[in-house]
């Protein structure tokens, strides 16, 4: 036990000391702040090149409009006593357009319209600023204050879902529901296989410099790939808890100024799942890569062996979602329960809760069986082939490795 601790402390302070893993731990926090500066930036830019209150002179022949109209927030509209005068104060830019209300207005509803040559488009702005403007005067006598308010605003519509029952389903916020998926996912394959593959760089690279040999005439095979795979587990740990610590807090920061991260929130049950997957995860894609790491003759063939296993089982699922927008259905369960699609899967169905409890528990037995063998597997083959040097053992020598020790 002490040798397996001794390993422990060895990977953990020899991987946190990686310039690789350094960068990729504060690689999230820095781009939280970048984006969030990014936002920040882009909304003050539009905030700023904002349109400046227009002003619209109009002349009132029948004397039917209000004369101290404040109904437009960001529209001011100036009175004139006959035509000519409102056209001088277009020509000089005090007013970016005017408007005559004829004399036969009430029976014929005309509006003549003056703007600069080449503006000619009515705006829908300025349109519904005008109609309200006519509204108010034409009504002001005749109806209630909340008559008005209908005839401008004649209805505001509530939409529900019922579900299969007949019952008012509870609102959903689509954005939520794939991007809480697809966040936690990213993150927690992101650091599976960021950990997982530190155990095949630092198998391969021991391995094809030797150094192996040197490790294993004080340590035996299964106290070293232990001690590997616990080590770089603390340190993938570690990297995961900063992580989740930094969308936590941008959440509950950003919140204040980006509208569309208010309604998001993370239940403690979700971090506690994800959490369950990232280890029994970790712990069975390590064993993978230090089995691939012992039989692969150097580093490059080794990391072409890993493709096979991290381009299924975590980018298949992670693609599989984002272009289908769905997580239910047998596909998706098969995904969840098939080892190495599990922790990805499984983890993005939780998020967006469309695993059910049985499924669930179904995933992580199987998942947790996976690495338990994964780890035996492992040790046979880190034993038989660690030491070997060369030659790549064949489907065959594996196999008898495997039936031996």
């Amino acid at each position: 036990m002490k040798k397996i601790l001794a390993i422990l402390r060895h990977e953990f302070r020899q991987t946190i000391r990686q310039k690789g893993y350094i960068i990729m731990v504060i690689s999230l926090p820095l781009l939280a702040i970048v984006g969030y500066g990014v936002a920040q930036a882009v909304q003050h830019w539009s905030e700023s090149d904002a349109p400046e209150e227009q002003k619209i002179g109009y002349v009132d022949e029948p004397g039917i409009l209000l004369g101290d109209y404040t109904g437009s927030l960001d529209i001011e509209f100036v009175p004139y006593v006959n035509e000519p005068e409102a056209r001088s104060t277009l020509l000089a830019g005090e007013v970016d357009e005017y408007f005559i209300v004829t004399k036969d207005y009430m029976a014929t509803g005309g509006i003549v319209r003056f703007v600069p040559e080449g503006e000619t488009d009515l705006s829908g702005k300025v349109g519904k600023a005008m109609e309200g403007f006519l509204l108010d005067s034409l009504l002001e006598d005749d109806v209630s204050d909340n008559l008005m308010e209908r005839v401008k605003t004649p209805m505001i519509v509530a939409s529900y879902g019922l579900d299969e029952a007949g019952e008012i389903a509870p609102e959903s916020d689509e954005w939520e529901e794939i991007a809480v998926p697809l966040i936690f996912a990213m993150l927690f394959m992101m650091s599976i296989f960021f950990a997982s593959g530190f155990m095949l760089q630092s198998v391969s690279e021991e391995k094809e410099n030797r150094v192996m040999e040197i490790l294993l005439s004080s340590v035996s095979a299964r106290q070293l790939l232990v001690g590997k795979v616990l080590g770089l587990g603390a340190a993938a740990l570690l990297q995961m808890a900063l992580w989740l610590v930094t969308i936590m807090l941008f959440f509950k920061v950003a919140s204040v100024n980006i509208s569309a991260l208010e309604d998001i929130s993370v239940s403690p049950e979700v971090v506690f799942l994800g959490l369950l997957y990232f280890l029994i995860g970790y712990l069975f894609f390590a064993a993978l890569m230090a089995g691939i790491g012992s039989i692969g003759t150097t580093m490059k063939e080794s990391q072409s062996l890993s493709m096979l296993i991290t381009m299924p089982g975590g980018l298949g699922p992670f693609y599989l979602f984002i272009f289908t927008q769905e997580s239910e259905g047998a596909l998706f369960t098969a995904l969840s329960l098939f080892p190495l699609t599990a922790p990805v899967m499984g983890m993005i169905r939780v998020s967006a809760h469309t695993i059910g409890g049985g499924e669930l528990a179904l995933s992580l037995i199987l998942l947790a069986g996976s690495s338990v063998l994964a780890m035996w597997a492992a040790a046979k083959v880190f034993r038989a082939f660690l030491l070997m040097y060369g030659k790549r053992p064949g489907i065959r020598e594996i196999a008898r490795s495997l039936k031996q020790a």
